[in-house]
C-alpha cells in the first residue's frame, strides 16, 4: 500500500482490491449499436425510449456474472445505475423511466448488490450527470448532450440538479454498502461538492471519482494509459473488451488479449487499479467472446498477480533506472523482493537491469515458475559504464509471445539498493 496516498480509515480497500468489472447494461443493449446510440447514432428519443416496454433479460443472473469475475481475478464489480439515456435501472421513485416499469419489473441494482454483499465482492455505482431523457436537463448541443430542449421540456439547471442529488442519495441509502461512486460527464458545471460530502457520510467506505463535483477521491483515465513510472494520485484506469463500445455491441471490435494485458500491467505496476468493462446482451447474459476475453485475462492475471498485491511501484527508486534501458520495464517491491513487468513485447530472451549490480537468490518468470539464468556481468552494450549488470536470460519470449511477463527477483535480507 502506498502510505502517502492512504486514507487510514474504510476507504483504504481501493489500494488492496486493485481490479474490477465496469458493467454498462441499459436499454441500449436492444440496438446492440453503442450505449449512445442516442447522440452518436442520431436515433430519434421517439424510437429509443419505447424500448422500455421491449427490456426482459429474463436469463439475467448476478451469480453468474460473479463466477465470471472470479475467473479473472476481479473483486468488485461497478454499474451503470444511469447512463446518458436518463434510463434507471432500479427502482427510484422519481421517474418512472425506470427498470420497474419494463416487462421485467426487477430492481437491477437491488440484485447486484445483494450478489456482491453475499460474495465478497465489492460493489459500486456510475451515476451519468447528463440525463437525455429528461425534461429539466439543460441540453444545449454541448458533447454528451442532445441538440437542444424538445416539445414539453423545461430546462432547469436547479431542478435537474435537485432530481439528480435525490436519486444520487436514493441509491448511497437503499442497497446496503457502496464502495464507489463514479460520476460521469459534468458538461453542465454541477460543482457541489458539499453533496459529494454527504453521501460520503451516508457511505464510509466510499470513494468517489473526479467526474462529478470536484473533491473527488482518485482520477480515471480512460482507454489510454498516461505516461510516467507512477501515478502521483489515487487512480483507475478504464477500459473496456471492445474497441467501439461500453454497452453490448453486436459487431464489436474486441481488443486483444495481450494489449488488454499491457494495459493491466502498466496501470498496477504503476500503482493504479483497473477497471475492465464489459457490455451484457439485452438477455442479460455475456456474449460469449466477452467471457473468452476475460477468461484469458484472468488466467494471465493469476499467474502474476502476486507482483501486484502488498506492492509498490518502485522503478522511481533507482534515480538513473531507465537511462540506456534496451526493454521498457516497470518494477514492483515487497520488502527485498523485486518484480520485473515486461509491459511492451521484449525483443529479445535477455535482459539486462541497470544499475542492478547484485546477484538475486532466485530469479523466477511467474507466468511459468520456471527459474531463470542470470550473472553479474558486463555487456557490450554497456561498455562505456565499465561496470556489470545483472543479466538474466531464457526468457521463453516465442513460447510466451501472447503474454506480459513478470519477473520475480528475490534478494538476501541484507541487500539494500
Amino acid at each position: 500500500m502506498i502510505d502517502h496516498l492512504r486514507f487510514f480509515d474504510a476507504r483504504d480497500w481501493f489500494q488492496q482490491r486493485r481490479f474490477g468489472l465496469f458493467v454498462h447494461w441499459g436499454l441500449y443493449s436492444i440496438p446492440a449499436w453503442q450505449e449512445q446510440i442516442l447522440w452518436r447514432g442520431r436515433m430519434p428519443r421517439q424510437e429509443y425510449e419505447p424500448l422500455l416496454h421491449q427490456f426482459n433479460p429474463v436469463k439475467f443472473d448476478p451469480d453468474q456474472w460473479i463466477d465470471v469475475m472470479d475467473e479473472a481475478g476481479m473483486e468488485f464489480l461497478c454499474f451503470t445505475s444511469k447512463h446518458h439515456d436518463g434510463f434507471c435501472m432500479w427502482d427510484t421513485k422519481y421517474t418512472d423511466y425506470n427498470i420497474m416499469n419494463t416487462p421485467y419489473n426487477r430492481d437491477i441494482v437491488g440484485m447486484l448488490s445483494a450478489a456482491c454483499a453475499r460474495r465478497g465482492k465489492g460493489f459500486g455505482l456510475y451515476y451519468s450527470i447528463p440525463d437525455w431523457h429528461h425534461r429539466h436537463y439543460p441540453n444545449q448541443g454541448r458533447h454528451h448532450e442532445m441538440m437542444g430542449p424538445r416539445a414539453g421540456d423545461e430546462p432547469d439547471f436547479r431542478k435537474y440538479c435537485e432530481y439528480m442529488e435525490h436519486q444520487v442519495t436514493e441509491l448511497m441509502t437503499n442497497y446496503g454498502e457502496i464502495n464507489q461512486l463514479f460520476w460521469d460527464v459534468n458538461v453542465i458545471g454541477y460543482n457541489n461538492r458539499a453533496f459529494n460530502d454527504r453521501m460520503r457520510a451516508l457511505q464510509p467506505s466510499m470513494l468517489i471519482n473526479d467526474r462529478g463535483p470536484a473533491g473527488g477521491d482518485f482520477v480515471t483515465p480512460e482507454r489510454q494509459v498516461p505516461e510516467g513510472m507512477v501515478f502521483p494520485r489515487l487512480t483507475e484506469a478504464v477500459q473496456s473488451l471492445g474497441r467501439e463500445s461500453w454497452g453490448y455491441r453486436e459487431n464489436e471490435d474486441y481488443y486483444a488479449v495481450r494489449h488488454l494485458m499491457q494495459g493491466i500491467d502498466r496501470v498496477m505496476a504503476m500503482g493504479g487499479n483497473y477497471l475492465l468493462n464489459v457490455g451484457p446482451k439485452a438477455d442479460g447474459t455475456f456474449d460469449g467472446r466477452d467471457i473468452a476475453s476475460l477468461r484469458a485475462v484472468g488466467k494471465w492475471y493469476a499467474k502474476v498477480r502476486e507482483s501486484f498485491e502488498d506492492t509498490v511501484p518502485a522503478t522511481t527508486m533507482i534515480t538513473e533506472f531507465t537511462v540506456e534501458m534496451r526493454d521498457p520495464v516497470l518494477l514492483t517491491r515487497r520488502g527485498n523482493t523485486i518484480y520485473v513487468h515486461l509491459y511492451q513485447d521484449a525483443a529479445a530472451d535477455g535482459i539486462t537491469l541497470k544499475p542492478f549490480d547484485t546477484l538475486p537468490r532466485r530469479a523466477t518468470l511467474l507466468n511459468t515458475g520456471e527459474e531463470l539464468p542470470c550473472a553479474v556481468e558486463l555487456m557490450p552494450f554497456f561498455h562505456r559504464d565499465r561496470r556489470p549488470y545483472l543479466h538474466i536470460r531464457g526468457l521463453p519470449v516465442n513460447r510466451l509471445s501472447g503474454e506480459v511477463m513478470v519477473l520475480k527477483l528475490e534478494f538476501d535480507d541484507s541487500w539494500a539498493l
